[in-house]
């Protein structure tokens, strides 16, 4: 489900089941990244679908990537992976005015 920023920000404060999920490239989170966030690069192919797995699927996931295209392809197939709840940044961290930390 794509979320604009405010309705993202709004969900999250008021989820206590709630984990960031950042599918950047290590060289894009190194430039900054949400806090609290886990980082999975969905580009490692069988290592993305091996990381998620490890994740508990009950949570709540609130994804997000540069312009929130890759996201909407991890929230898609955390989808199909039976996870219950994967919400999309839309326009991703490009368009977040929120906190940025470095890692």
């Amino acid at each position: 489900m794509d979320l604009t920023q405010e309705e993202w920000v709004s969900e999250l404060e008021n989820d206590n089941n709630a984990v960031i999920l950042d599918v950047r490239t290590l060289a894009e989170v190194e430039q900054g990244i949400i806090p609290n966030a886990i980082h999975i690069d969905i580009y490692m192919g069988q290592g993305f679908v091996n990381e998620l797995n490890k994740l508990d699927k009950t949570k709540n996931y609130y994804v997000y990537c540069r312009s929130g295209n890759r996201s909407r392809q991890a929230c898609y197939l955390m989808d199909q992976m039976g996870f219950n709840n994967a919400y999309n940044l839309k326009g991703g961290i490009i368009d977040w005015n929120g906190e940025i930390s470095s890692i």
